[in-house]
């Protein structure tokens, strides 16, 4: 008896360790973009991500991060870094203060996010997004892959710093780096979403984010802009790119 009492212990073992092998989520991060991007990630419920916080992707390059069921955090790229042997240095935006972000640390704004709320089973649904809320620094895009239900694709292909109003650019050596959001730029109710601006029916669109979600228009433009931005799928993997191309 002890033998098959056993055996049915360790077969349950397995099965809960492939319930959480299933679970877990592939990130692939690929810079498709013509310079290096230094991608960086922040876990916002305690759920690590496993895989270096802190690395150079070279153009054309990718690596894989993955997560366990339950993960909620961002990716983003950080862009004109200097750091030296001991990781220390910066960057010209999306900066995080190391080259391995701190922990709690994300990318100072005007920068490009991509958001995750991973499900606890696959059975789930995942919730996604790009964000140009806090800005925009780097062309960024989503797709899914070996999932269940919409899985929609979410990005902002086109290049936001050739066309932001110049009232919003960040300018390094003469050249566009960066779009601020016009919340950050003006630090009023009306572009930040606050105060009696503070809900969906009195937080509307501005002339500033309709440039944003005209030129990107499965992307956050604004805080309250959920209808079109927030995309779901069940049990899948996500590619994340870096300067995507139209599709």
């Amino acid at each position: 008896m002890a033998a098959i009492h056993n055996h049915s212990y360790l077969f349950l073992v397995f099965f809960m360790f492939e319930a959480i092998a299933v679970s877990a989520t592939q990130f692939t991060l690929q810079n498709n973009c013509g310079y290096t991007v230094w991608p960086g990630t922040l876990s916002g419920n305690g759920v690590p991500i496993s895989g270096d916080s802190g690395f150079a992707l070279t153009p054309g390059a990718t690596i894989q991060l993955s997560a366990p069921g339950g993960f909620s955090g961002r990716f983003w790229g950080r862009t004109g870094c200097n750091f030296n042997s001991t990781g220390a240095g910066k960057c010209i935006t999306g900066d995080c203060g190391a080259l391995k972000c701190p922990s709690g640390a994300g990318g100072a704004p005007p920068v490009s996010l991509v958001e995750f709320t991973i499900a606890k089973t696959n059975a789930e649904k995942d919730f996604y997004d790009v964000s140009l809320v806090d800005g925009y620094n780097v062309g960024i895009g989503v797709r899914s892959s070996g999932g269940s239900g919409d899985c929609q694709y979410a990005g902002c292909v086109a290049d936001l710093n050739a066309i932001c109003p110049k009232e919003l650019q960040v300018m390094d050596n003469g050249a566009v780096v960066a779009c601020k959001s016009a919340c950050a730029q003006f630090n009023t109710a009306e572009y930040c979403c606050t105060g009696a601006h503070s809900t969906p029916a009195t937080c509307s669109p501005t002339n500033y984010s309709r440039i944003f979600k005209s030129a990107c228009p499965s992307a956050y433009s604004y805080a309250y802009d959920d209808a079109s931005s927030t995309c779901t799928c069940a049990g899948a993997d996500y590619l994340i790119t870096f300067c995507p191309t139209a599709s």
